[in-house]
């Protein structure tokens, strides 16, 4: 059962176990992808990049993800669009998505998480907090959702 499988996974990423971390980083920007991918792949993490959600999806065929970092503004197929074909897919629904994006303002994380994403990071994001940052979001995951 996916819950099940995905239980040691989010207990991996709570208690920062980053070597066991495959990570699909979906942004139309290459400089985030880049320094996303760079500060993760340092850590230990296994990292795949797709540039909209189109490519996103077309990515899960090749793996599946321990967690996956969205954009929400992209051209050919949104953050927004994405996250919604992830939880109508069974395979693809347990799957933690955080949303790394730009949309900062008041109200805006609220937003996000009523949309179903699991975490929220505002862009432009700090090489100096980026992993905290994370692992912030792993920890205020609701539990029951993965067990």
């Amino acid at each position: 059962m996916i819950n099940n499988r995905m239980a040691p996974i989010i207990r991996s990423l709570a208690t920062s176990q980053v070597s066991d971390w495959t990570v699909l980083i979906v942004d139309d920007e290459p400089d985030n992808r880049v320094i996303a991918e760079k500060v993760l792949t340092f850590n230990g993490a296994k990292v795949m990049t797709a540039e909209n959600g189109v490519e996103g999806l077309a990515a899960l065929k090749q793996l599946t993800p321990s967690f996956i970092l969205l954009d929400l503004s992209m051209p050919e197929m949104d953050g927004w669009e994405m996250l919604r074909c992830l939880r109508a897919d069974r395979q693809w629904s347990m799957i933690p998505v955080i949303a790394l994006t730009a949309h900062a303002m008041a109200g805006d994380r609220d937003r996000v998480m009523q949309a179903g994403f699991d975490g929220y990071i505002a862009k432009p994001f700090r090489l100096s907090t980026f992993m905290s940052e994370m692992l912030r979001c792993f920890r205020a995951m609701p539990a029951q959702r993965y067990l």
